[in-house]
């Protein structure tokens, strides 16, 4: 056992008794203590369903309890019919028969040791207020006397307010003559004839009780005097009555003193206090006649003078004010005490109040009982016990009284000793994380102390008052048992306790900030580190903005420290707070989630600056949603040709919150607006109001005038209308002017309302000015801009000459002409098409089937390159120049021939007849040899078991006619990698691979018949077969083709202002074959007899080939590679 005391580390524990009162643990024997008991008085009012009488007390033995009502024992069962609550004192009264409960009652809780008693409990059951059923004479005076009229409320539960009104339930006007006294009496200093009434009513209002109750109506007669004027009388006071009366009130209450006075004319009173000014928190009320003070203070006590003054003389009254107070007590009650056999007790019972209260003493409730063997001594507030036996000990009551109330408390005198009690559990476990502070504790009872010692080694241990033992900055060596030791003069006791330090929780990967658009799913991360041991105690728990995230909801998804927030909107925004915790220690981690998304729609829309064309648009703008507005996008929708449709408008920056907006004429528009930030658009604001513009004269001419040729004499015009919108007005008509260029010629006009016009029996190609202007029935549309066009083309007349070819290679030729004449165009220059035919391959010498072929060169060029050309071949090669019309002459042809070249790859090769030492070869002639076929080059090597590849071995097969090849000397149960290419003059093609492997000795006898000769010819028939049908396939795909070469400028309508490099031509590649184009300049014109059917292909803008040749019925495909001009 590791154990700190074998470290010198020990203390002894000792508890005192308290200055403030005992706290004895229950599992001491101990007396009984009130703990909880019902402040009185308790009000039993009718509606309220029940009502409590609690009284609760804690001792050891459990206590036992008893009622006395009005100084009587009483069984609240037996007696009062209510059962007591279990394991208490406390009883509830229902409400039924309530008047037999009222009383005074007081509650005992007693045990073998003493009884604590409570303080008297008064529960009031009020009756209805009534008044008294009277008949009341009529009061009947002269004018200026003075009447009373008397109210004499019942009492009741207060608060209680009186009024006086009228049966009607008018209240009853009070002035400086007449008003209500503090008593609920009305006061009249001097009748009027008009006071005469039968319905003076004084009404009580009890709140509490919810009631209100009213007095027989009385009636008041005022005579008029017999003589002319009502006579001048002095004050007399109605209220109070004499010279001097005599006040006495509580502190704290409020004063109130009153001076009513009668007499003609209606005195005034006026308030004094002797010696001083009156209080600052004095107030007058009711007109003067009555002087409060809230919350009175000794310093109110003195002699407050009121003097009631008119014309005629004056009278006083004098008020001696007296404040007083009920018991409490000084500083505190008397608090229970711990003492030894034999020692002095003093209990002291100190109180003040006004007047001085009487204290008497009770001994666990009864009088005490002072026989010549006591001793006990009473010196007034104070008990001495001298000597105090174990008998003394006992509930000790001090009561203190004086007319303005009662206070009651209990003192717990114990007089015992007792050898130390542990009371805390022994071999209690305590864990603490790493660096943390741990308090294990030691609770003892012991009477009589002893000096308490302590041995403690080290800066970070420490023993408190009350035996608890603190280790600070605890690590992993404080591990282990630790005593603690407790003893006095009755004897000794121990405990140990057991101490486990554990490795902090840390949180190891935090989530982090993020921003995270509206609609998605967020996601957190939060990863820690704890003491393996905990690991059925430890969580993860998120939480947002301070609270606690439920772990199954629709909204959030938790899963191993991993949060996702589904469906993100704006009330997601915050901080979001990973805990990781344990039962000892927790790590926290934060993050801020910002939630992005579209802004919201502006608010507060609204025009000003109205003008007949313009208005400014203001708006307020919404909540950007944490993404900075870009701009604001105004739209409009105008009701007349278009109702319903929202349109662009204009764009405005993201700081503005104005837009000055120019309008068309006869709409009638509205407008809104919506918002743009990073994320997206916002939705739009709601629309303003209608805003109608005045009609005017267009603003704008029509665009985009298009002027074509489409038949050699006639010009096709069409431009773009103006918008409805843009009319500006009724009546919209265009105003088309033309007239040749160059030529000095007056403008012919004509006014047309649709958007296209053809003028006919125009110069063929010839260029012209034009302009059109808008109209309507408010006036012209601005001064038009002037554009130039052309009348229709037709076909070019001349062709180029001057044609000459070079051959660069066995596949491509660069071809060259003179330009044609620009007279000779008649129309825009569109390009020139070369056009080839092959005419038959110099290998064999009958004809082949012709294959024509075009490309189309873009622009005003001299030379171009033609690839894709076959070796070994002879060509017949035009030229002819194109407009947009058509296809002009074609040029004298050229023939040349294209030298031999190397072959293509053999078609077939397969490996028959594996021997131990030899195998044979077959294969397939190429298909196009390129030139005169010379031979074949064999190669091969040998593949190791780690598929290593062997030295090359090489065989030249010098017989164009050989189609199978025995190899032998090769090695048994060997695998070969064998390579072959068809050979011309020129050189040998590409190699087709094939792999083979010889085979063993015993397997050549199951072999013999492979090498029968009639075997062999089987092979041999099956191989030509296939080689036939692969021929023919081959024959029929590549039969016939043609190019088109078109550059990208051919999207453009103007064919002369696209440029062209003299040194491009068409690029092409062996991986992709080219795919057929259907891109004819004009599917009606004709061609020449030789190429017709002819089809464009497109070029790149420097004139690469991009397109396809194919065959005149049959179409085909080959395989370019890249060439270069």
């Amino acid at each position: 056992m590791r154990s700190l005391w074998s470290l010198g580390l020990a203390f002894l524990l000792a508890l005192t008794s308290r200055a403030g009162g005992l706290d004895i643990p229950l599992e001491v024997e101990q007396l009984p203590t009130i703990t909880v008991q019902t402040a009185g008085p308790v009000i039993a009012l009718p509606f309220e369903g029940s009502f409590s009488m609690r009284c609760e007390a804690k001792g050891n033995p459990q206590p036992v309890y008893r009622w006395t009502k009005d100084g009587k024992a009483i069984d609240p069962l037996f007696d009062l019919g209510v059962k007591k609550e279990r394991n208490n004192g406390s009883f509830v009264i229902h409400s039924g028969r309530l008047a037999q409960f009222q009383g005074m009652y007081q509650c005992y809780a007693s045990n073998n040791l003493g009884t604590a008693v409570s303080e008297e409990i008064e529960l009031i059951v009020p009756s209805t207020p009534k008044f008294p059923k009277e008949k009341i004479a009529p009061i009947v005076v002269k004018e200026g006397q003075p009447v009373i009229l008397e109210c004499n409320p019942p009492q009741g539960i207060p608060p209680r307010k009186i009024y006086w009104m009228t049966i009607g339930l008018q209240h009853i006007e009070q002035d400086e003559r007449v008003s209500m006294g503090h008593d609920g009496n009305l006061y009249i200093s001097n009748a009027l004839e008009k006071d005469s009434r039968r319905d003076y009513c004084c009404f009580a209002a009890f709140s509490v009780i919810r009631t209100i109750v009213r007095k027989t109506a009385m009636s008041v007669v005022a005579k008029r005097n017999d003589a002319y004027a009502i006579p001048e009388r002095r004050p007399s006071l109605l209220v109070p009555s004499g010279v001097q009366s005599e006040v006495r009130l509580l502190k704290g209450e409020e004063l109130v003193l009153e001076c009513i006075a009668e007499g003609f004319p209606t005195p005034v009173i006026e308030w004094t206090k002797r010696t001083e000014k009156l209080p600052k928190r004095a107030n007058l009320k009711n007109y003067g006649k009555r002087l409060t003070i809230n919350n009175i203070e000794e310093e109110d006590d003195g002699k407050y003078t009121c003097e009631a003054r008119n014309s005629v003389g004056d009278t006083v009254h004098y008020f001696n004010v007296m404040v007083e107070e009920p018991p409490r007590w000084q500083p505190e009650p008397p608090k229970g005490q711990l003492a030894v056999v034999g020692s002095d007790v003093h209990i002291k019972c100190s109180a003040s109040g006004k007047p001085r209260p009487v204290t008497s003493w009770r001994k666990n409730g009864q009088p005490l009982d002072d026989g010549p063997s006591s001793n006990r001594q009473v010196l007034d507030d104070t008990i001495v016990l001298h000597r105090a036996r174990p008998e003394d000990s006992a509930v000790y009551q001090c009561e203190v009284s004086n007319r303005h109330g009662t206070i009651l408390a209990n003192a717990n005198i114990m007089i015992i000793n007792l050898p130390p009690r542990m009371l805390t559990k022994d071999y209690q476990r305590y864990s603490v994380v790493q660096g943390r502070d741990i308090i294990m504790d030691c609770k003892v009872f012991i009477e009589p102390p002893d000096d308490t010692t302590e041995s403690v080694e080290g800066e970070r241990f420490s023993v408190f008052k009350n035996g608890s033992l603190q280790i600070n900055q605890a690590g992993k060596e404080d591990s282990g048992e630790y005593v603690c030791f407790a003893t006095n003069s009755e004897g000794k006791s121990a405990i140990t306790a057991l101490l486990d330090v554990k490795d902090p929780t840390q949180i190891v990967e935090p989530p982090q900030d993020l921003h995270i658009l509206s609609g998605t799913t967020a996601q957190l991360t939060c990863q820690a580190e704890y003491d393996i041991s905990l690991r059925n105690e430890f969580q993860i728990v998120w939480s947002k903005d301070g609270e606690e995230i439920p772990p199954f909801t629709e909204q959030y998804f938790l899963d191993d420290g991993m949060l996702q927030i589904i469906n993100v909107n704006q009330s997601d925004k915050g901080t979001y707070t990973c805990t990781a915790r344990t039962n000892l220690d927790q790590d926290t981690a934060s993050a801020l989630v910002t939630v992005l998304d579209v802004p919201d729609a502006p608010e507060d829309v609204e025009l000003s600056e109205q003008k007949s064309w313009s208005v400014r648009l203001a708006w307020v703008p919404g909540d950007d949603h944490n993404s900075s507005t870009t701009e604001f996008i105004v739209e409009y929708e105008e009701s007349q040709w278009d109702p319903g449709t929202w349109r662009e408008l204009q764009r405005v920056p993201g700081n503005q919150v104005t837009a000055l907006l120019t309008l068309h004429g006869h709409l009638n528009y509205q407008f809104r607006v919506y918002a743009v930030n990073g994320i997206g658009k916002g939705p739009p604001s709601n629309p303003t109001d209608r805003y109608k513009t005045l009609p005017a004269a267009p603003d704008k001419n029509p665009e985009n005038i298009k002027i074509q040729g489409h038949l050699p004499h006639q010009m096709d015009i069409s431009w773009e209308p103006l918008l409805p919108v843009e009319h500006n007005g009724p009546g919209l008509e265009y105003k088309l002017s033309y007239r040749k260029l160059g030529v000095e010629d007056i403008w012919k006009e004509h006014l047309v309302k649709r958007h296209a016009f053809v003028i006919k029996n125009t110069p063929t190609f010839v260029p012209y000015e034009i302009k059109i202007q808008s109209r309507n029935s408010h006036g012209w549309g601005p001064e038009p801009k002037v554009v130039t066009g052309y009348s229709g083309e037709d076909l070019p007349t001349a062709s180029p000459q001057d044609v000459a070819v070079e051959v660069l290679n066995t596949t491509l030729l660069r071809v060259s002409w003179t330009r044609v004449a620009q007279a000779t165009l008649r129309g825009h220059l569109g390009g020139y098409n070369v056009h080839w035919l092959r005419k038959r391959s110099l290998l064999h010498s009958n004809r082949i089937p012709e294959e024509r072929h075009f490309l189309t060169f873009p622009g005003n060029r001299s030379h171009a390159m033609v690839p894709g050309l076959r070796p070994f071949s002879e060509y017949r090669l035009t030229v002819n120049v194109f407009n947009k019309r058509g296809n002009g002459p074609n040029s004298d042809p050229v023939t040349f021939q294209t030298p031999e070249g190397v072959p293509e790859q053999v078609p077939i090769l397969t490996v028959s007849n594996a021997q131990r030492d030899s195998i044979t070869l077959v294969w397939a002639p190429p298909f196009e040899a390129n030139g005169i076929l010379t031979g074949y080059l064999l190669q091969y090597q040998l593949i190791n078991e780690t598929l290593a590849m062997g030295d090359m071995q090489e065989v030249n097969v010098s017989s164009a006619d050989t189609t199978q090849w025995f190899l032998q000397g090769l090695g048994e149960m060997s695998k070969y990698m064998f390579y072959l290419s068809a050979c011309t003059r020129v050189g040998c093609g590409p190699q087709r691979m094939e792999e083979g492997s010889t085979v063993t000795e015993a397997s050549d006898l199951h072999l013999g018949v492979s090498t029968q000769g009639w075997f062999i010819g089987m092979m041999c028939a099956v191989a030509l077969l296939t080689l036939t049908v692969l021929i023919a396939c081959f024959v029929t795909r590549n039969k016939g083709g043609k190019y088109a070469v078109k550059e990208k400028e051919d999207l453009h309508p103007e064919v002369e202002s696209q440029g062209m490099n003299d040194d491009t031509f068409c690029d092409y590649s062996e991986e992709n074959p080219l795919k057929a184009s259907q891109c004819s300049l004009d599917r009606g014109m004709g061609g020449d007899s030789d190429y017709g059917d002819e089809e464009e292909c497109q070029f790149n803008e420097d004139g690469s080939f991009i397109g396809e040749y194919s065959g005149h019925k049959n179409r085909g495909s080959v395989r370019p590679s890249p060439v270069t001009a």
